[in-house]
């Protein structure tokens, strides 16, 4: 199983890099072409686009250098290992972006203020023409295999390359508009285009830096490891799921099971060894804690107790879940936990209703209950 995994990693890694270095061919003969016909043309618009190509072949390097260094072994200063640098080289990436979109809308005004009239020739807008097809074609392809491997850097690598074949176009577009009306549209045109690449590149920084911060579970990948989880006969709730992500594909987390009170401390050892293979093996999850909520079922006065204490509960509007409730008849003890929902103005507010509700119903019993949350609410 470990390695299946590992081959998995390397497949990827060799993907990434792979597509990273079609990137950077691609970007780099683009860029002498441009800049070559850019200066011929005395074009502002062809040589900003030259120098968007060699920031996009900058950027295709930061991926390289991101996927090796994310695939790091882990070690004692970082044990969960170096899967995050990936997210670090895609805020780089749309650093980048933003910057390259700043500097065309600063050399675009330039141009307002101080126009120059471009000599453009046919070979040049043909050579330009080629470009927008190697772009919309190379943007398409980088951003593809980003989508499969889940690589952020790669997917906003092809998004800026797609950006790009837009400006191309445009230049192109312009140019032909100077060559049949006499009527320069260069600086014009460049500055909107930059506006667009700005915003791109805002959005980029946006999404990459809250994946950084740390974002819910993923509603899909949670609902698929419960359903696995729960498969288990002895297991009769699956609750309290949390997953941390330490890079793309890269999880590991804890849940809680609830279980019937007569199983012994071998039987749910065995079972929750059982759990943490499962998931691994089925979602690539390391389960690093397991815990166990017992549930009433030797007693008929409990259960029906159960039955109570969560219709109360549910009849409070926001509650997502009652779980782990636990009945101890001799010591007078009720033990549940509660999920109230973040649509909730004061979640505190309702956690504190529903307890005053339920221990209005038994009054006799000490509550012993907490206020959970759903790290994968939609």
């Amino acid at each position: 199983m470990s390695t299946n995994l590992e081959t998995s990693e390397l497949s990827r890694e060799k993907k990434i890099i792979r597509t990273s270095i079609v990137g950077i061919v691609a970007n780099a003969f683009l860029a002498a072409f441009k800049a070559v016909i850019g200066i011929m043309t005395n074009s502002i618009a062809i040589v900003l686009d030259a120098v968007n190509n060699i920031s996009d072949a900058g950027s295709s390097l930061i991926t390289i250098i991101g996927t090796k260094l994310a695939g790091k072994e882990p070690d004692k200063k970082h044990p969960f290992g170096y899967g995050r640098i990936e997210y670090l080289s895609a805020m780089v990436i749309s650093v980048i972006v933003l910057y390259a979109g700043i500097t065309s809308f600063v050399e675009s005004v330039k141009k307002m203020i101080h126009p120059e009239t471009p000599e453009y020739t046919t070979v040049s807008l043909i050579i330009v023409g080629v470009a927008v097809v190697v772009k919309i074609i190379l943007g398409r392809y980088v951003k593809s295999v980003g989508v499969k491997v889940n690589s952020n850097s790669l997917i906003n690598s092809g998004e800026d390359a797609t950006l790009d074949s837009i400006i191309s176009a445009s230049t192109l577009v312009a140019a032909i508009i100077f060559m049949i009306f006499g009527l320069s549209l260069e600086a014009w045109l460049g500055a909107v285009i930059s506006v667009v690449i700005i915003k791109s590149g805002f959005e980029m920084l946006k999404e990459t830096i809250s994946q950084i911060l740390g974002e819910q579970n993923d509603p899909e990948l949670a609902k698929n490891i419960k359903q696995t989880v729960t498969s288990f006969p002895d297991v009769h709730g699956a609750y309290d799921l949390v997953l941390n992500n330490y890079g793309p594909d890269a999880w590991n987390g804890s849940i809680h099971i609830e279980v019937p009170d007569t199983h012994s401390a071998d039987k749910l050892d065995q079972l929750i060894r059982d759990i943490q293979t499962a998931v691994y093996a089925k979602h690539n999850v390391i389960l690093t804690a397991v815990g166990v909520y017992s549930e009433n079922t030797k007693d008929k006065e409990c259960i029906e107790v159960r039955k109570k204490v969560h219709d109360i509960v549910f009849s409070h509007e926001y509650v997502r879940q009652m779980h782990g409730f636990y009945m101890v008849k001799d010591k007078k003890t009720l033990r549940f936990d509660i999920v109230i929902s973040f649509d909730a103005k004061d979640r505190k507010a309702v956690y504190n209703e529903v307890i005053a509700d339920v221990q209005n119903a038994f009054p006799d019993y000490q509550l012993r209950t907490a206020m959970d949350t759903d790290f994968a609410e939609e």
